[in-house]
């Protein structure tokens, strides 16, 4: 049986964009593809679940519990017992990251942000831990202003639309677990 559907051209898209993810994280980790480290499967697994939540997020509007609770658990666990990061690190970022979202849920009665963002600052705060859990929030705010004013502009939203937080969250996730210690040292010398 043939089946003569379009094939969306989203497929070939996110499939061409994880492949050079996963290079881009096995060359930023400094090893070579017949060379895999712990930490390379550990980034990819990572990169391969934020851009699920990417996705889901940017085509439903939402952040699935089974995305972000199970991967924040199994990472605590390993990233503590391989001494990726240590547990107060990932504590603190897990307090600001899910705390700052839960006060945003509480203040506005869920208006303003979901409950999912509170889980996906959860998952961010031990991928990244602290300092850089205050960057990738920082720079989501960043590339939500930059995009929601865009759309505007472009007259795909207004004002009052709802934007799918969670895509830039995601995003801004990956740069800080790539760059995040490199960026938060340089503004810190900056300051000094």
């Amino acid at each position: 049986m043939v089946c003569k559907n379009k094939i969306s051209r989203q497929y070939p898209i996110v499939e061409f964009s994880m492949g050079v993810l996963f290079v881009i994280v096995a060359w930023l980790r400094g090893t070579a593809i017949t060379f895999i480290t712990p930490e390379v499967v550990r980034d990819w697994a990572l990169v391969f679940n934020l851009a699920f939540i990417f996705l889901y997020d940017f085509n439903y509007g939402e952040i699935l519990d089974s995305a972000t609770i199970p991967t924040s658990l199994v990472l605590f666990a390993f990233s503590w017992s391989m001494g990726w990061q240590t547990w107060p690190d990932m504590v603190l970022g897990v307090l600001v990251g899910a705390g700052f979202f839960w006060v945003q849920y509480f203040l506005s009665k869920g208006t303003w942000v979901g409950g999912g963002d509170i889980r996906l600052g959860l998952l961010m705060g031990v991928i990244v831990g602290w300092p850089n859990i205050i960057f990738a929030m920082g720079l989501a705010y960043v590339l939500g202003a930059i995009f929601g004013v865009i759309l505007v502009a472009m007259k795909k939203k207004d004002i009052k639309s709802e934007i799918p937080f969670g895509t830039y969250l995601t995003v801004a996730t990956f740069v800080a677990m790539m760059w995040g210690d490199k960026i938060v040292w340089w503004y810190l010398s900056l300051l000094s």
